[in-house]
Formats: structure tokens, sequence, C-alpha cells
């Protein structure tokens, strides 16, 4: 099976950096109201990278 993979469009990859890195962010401590969430906003980030990936025009 081939995948056809394309590069995420830049307002996708822009968001996903910033969910992740508020992810880093709080795991570290330097946003702590939202360290429950810190995993969550990591992997939010990478589900869409990925799907960014997946679908083309997302």
């Amino acid at each position: 099976m081939f995948v056809n993979l394309t590069p995420p469009s830049f307002p996708l990859f822009f968001i996903s950096v910033i969910f992740g890195g508020a992810g880093l962010a709080a795991r570290f401590g330097y946003l702590p109201e939202l360290a429950p969430f810190a995993f969550s906003l990591v992997a939010f980030g990478f589900i869409m990278l990925v799907l960014g990936s997946l679908f083309r025009r997302l």
C-alpha cells in the first residue's frame, strides 16, 4: 500500500507547534494552569501534524 504524504500547510504547522510548545511549557512548569493537560496538548499537536501530512489541503 502506497501512502502519498504531503507537507502540512503553514497555518496547521504553526498551530501544532503552538500546542506542542504549550504542552512542553506546561510539563516543565512554565504554565502551571495547563500542567494537567500537558500530554494531551503535545499529543493533539502531533495528531494535527500527522493528519496534515496524510490529507491534502488540510
